[in-house]
């Protein structure tokens, strides 16, 4: 059995559709909705069968109950009935609406980053009646993931301990800045003021510059991506032991671990780390960037052996014998001389050149892409990174797709982003709710 279907026989929980015999077994009845995202390839991904409630916004908590998505689980978005996820808003670029006459600039490019295989309610938690809706949902999810302040949710009875009572077998996960305990705990917390306190801006930029954000909101992806990973493990203790529990995951943790050799480096010898080297490595050389004609190409000579590929291919052998350059100590000791040596040469062909004539060489290189040359890259295409999918309102959109690929089963988008309130009724009418209800909550404004 592969490693996919193990996981699946384990977190999966059985379920019935027939009351008389979930009554007699003790076992759950599945809602209709329940079974939606069923298809020939959606049965075969690892999380197939599993709900998720997602109460997160902006990209921590949506990157990490996409990637539940991806790999199977049903994944119904909670957002503001009037304005959704914040993200809605964030923007240009937008997803221009097919039909002209909509008002509004379209689906911002940052809410459909995150957002593809979920249904979207719009509910307000602030009323009574929403949060029975909420309720009746928790009572038939796996994982409810939410990323408010702590004890935040606690005034609505959409804490741990609340909802623990209703489903035992429930795995919540809160993502916060700071965690649920310490000095910090109650503070809010964006990527960049976790990069900046928790050190990554400080050993990121070039080497004689200021400190710099990462061009990506990185500890936010990495907190992400530890909470999906912490939430199947769970999954996996409850298949042995029958019980959820509660996850505290924070962005100023994460980026602490991720720190990683680093901070290892720090804690053994008890030293001031080296400050920012740019792309440049402080124990091996080369190992950097350099100019070109047109842009920038990176190499890496990770050892002795390397480094004499790379003597060879830019047609200067006798630097290998150089007594400043023979072994990785020399060259880390005459840093300078021998970067300005490469660079004087790589500045002498385009970075296009320069990768033919590395092609098969055996040496680490790359060129150094903007986004538009990452995405149209043959290696990115040929690996199905970037897909089409069709949008209800915005026609035809494309998005980079789910990076892991499994033997027995085919993660990926199986459906685009959802509109604000896209499924309220559907998920509402899988809870017992009717048109007339329904109505009603619209007309009260609890649900949109």
């Amino acid at each position: 059995m592969s490693v996919a279907l193990k996981f699946q026989a384990l977190v999966r929980r059985p379920v019935v559709n027939s009351p008389t015999v979930a009554a007699a077994t003790g076992l759950r009845r599945t809602a209709p909705w329940r079974r939606s995202y069923s298809s020939a390839i959606g049965d075969t991904l690892p999380l197939t069968g599993i709900k998720v409630l997602d109460m997160t916004r902006v990209l921590a908590g949506p990157y990490c109950t996409q990637i539940l998505g991806d790999l199977g689980a049903e994944v119904i978005k909670v957002e503001h009935p009037v304005r959704g996820d914040d993200t809605r808003a964030w923007g240009p670029p937008f997803a221009k609406y097919q039909d002209e006459s909509r008002q509004g600039p379209g689906e911002s490019a940052y809410y459909l980053a995150v957002n593809r295989n979920k249904k979207s309610i719009g509910l307000s938690f602030a009323h009574k009646p929403g949060v029975e809706i909420l309720h009746k949902l928790v009572k038939e999810c796996d994982v409810l993931v939410e990323n408010y302040l702590p004890g935040g949710l606690k005034k609505y009875n959409m804490d741990y301990e609340t909802l623990h009572a209703i489903n035992p077998k429930l795995i919540y996960a809160s993502i916060t800045g700071y965690g649920q305990t310490g000095p910090y705990s109650n503070r809010a917390g964006y990527d960049v003021m976790v990069e900046a306190e928790m050190g990554l801006m400080h050993i990121t930029g070039a080497r004689d510059g200021a400190p710099v954000k990462v061009g990506v909101a990185v500890t936010d992806l990495t907190t992400g991506l530890y909470t999906s990973n912490a939430i199947m493990a769970a999954l996996i203790a409850r298949g042995r032991t029958g019980k959820g529990q509660h996850i505290d995951a924070s962005l100023s943790d994460c980026q602490v671990a991720t720190l990683s050799n680093l901070a290892s480096s720090a804690l053994i010898s008890g030293k001031k780390d080296s400050g920012r080297w740019g792309t440049a490595h402080p124990s091996i050389v080369p190992y950097r960037s350099y100019k070109t004609r047109d842009g920038d190409i990176l190499f890496g000579g990770g050892n002795d052996k390397l480094f004499g590929v790379l003597c060879d291919r830019l047609g200067y052998p006798e630097w290998k014998t150089d007594v400043r350059f023979v072994t990785n100590s020399d060259r880390v000791k005459h840093r300078e001389v021998i970067d300005g040596l490469i660079e004087t040469t790589t500045k002498q062909k385009t970075t296009q050149e320069w990768l033919e004539v590395f092609e098969g060489s055996g040496m680490p290189y790359a060129a150094v892409n903007d986004i538009q040359g990452t995405l149209n890259h043959s290696h990115v295409q040929a690996r199905g990174m970037v897909t089409e999918v069709d949008h209800p309102d915005c026609g035809p959109i494309k998005l980079v797709n789910t990076p892991i690929k499994y033997s027995h089963a085919t993660p990926g988008v199986r459906t685009p982003p959802p509109t604000l309130g896209q499924h309220t009724d559907e998920i509402l009418g899988g809870i017992e709710y009717g048109k007339e209800d329904i109505a009603r909550l619209k007309q009260e404004r609890v649900v949109s």
